[in-house]
């Protein structure tokens, strides 16, 4: 059984999603967001690292995922995003996992099986798969959204290798 914890970073709002994965089913364990507020960004990103880590600690994650950073308008913005990423990447591998990046598309193609879904679509989506009571809020929900594509991308890696197992025995008999 795999623990994932998917990270939708930010710099003033980080959400955070575990799932546990056992075959190709996932169940709800947590999620949530790490609140920054208006600190000073080195604070912020404290915080991040904090925070992360003390969800490592209390989930003891198999497998870490997140999002990669996207080029926004503005580029202030861009550089601290990439930032609060760092912090909370820093406190995956200091935990010793393996960190996993994925794009918004790659995540929404994953969940919806839209790459150019919204927000409002991969609420609706992860409520669903994961049988939750009630929409999780946006940076939850994307958070294990990010978890649950690292699910199926490592099911598919799986799922090729058994392929490729198959097609080499075929081929040597």
């Amino acid at each position: 059984m795999a623990i994932i914890l998917g990270i939708d970073p930010g710099s003033r709002l980080t959400g955070y999603g575990v799932i546990s994965m056992q075959g190709s089913k996932y169940s709800y364990l947590g999620s949530g967001c790490i609140r920054l507020g208006d600190k000073p960004l080195a604070e912020r990103l404290k915080m991040i690292f904090l925070g992360v880590s003390q969800i490592i600690e209390q989930y003891q994650p198999t497998a870490f995922a997140i999002e990669q950073v996207f080029m926004a308008h503005n580029p202030d913005s861009a550089l601290k995003l990439g930032q609060a990423r760092g912090a909370a990447i820093v406190a995956a591998t200091m935990a010793d996992l393996l960190v996993c990046e994925y794009s918004a598309r790659q995540v929404k193609q994953a969940v919806v099986g839209n790459g150019g879904a919204d927000k409002k679509q991969v609420q609706h989506m992860v409520k669903t798969l994961l049988t939750l009571p009630s929409m999780p809020q946006a940076d939850a929900a994307d958070a294990l959204a990010i978890a649950m594509c690292h699910g199926h991308s490592q099911q598919s890696l799986i799922k090729l290798a058994g392929q490729a197992k198959k097609t080499v025995r075929g081929r040597l008999r």
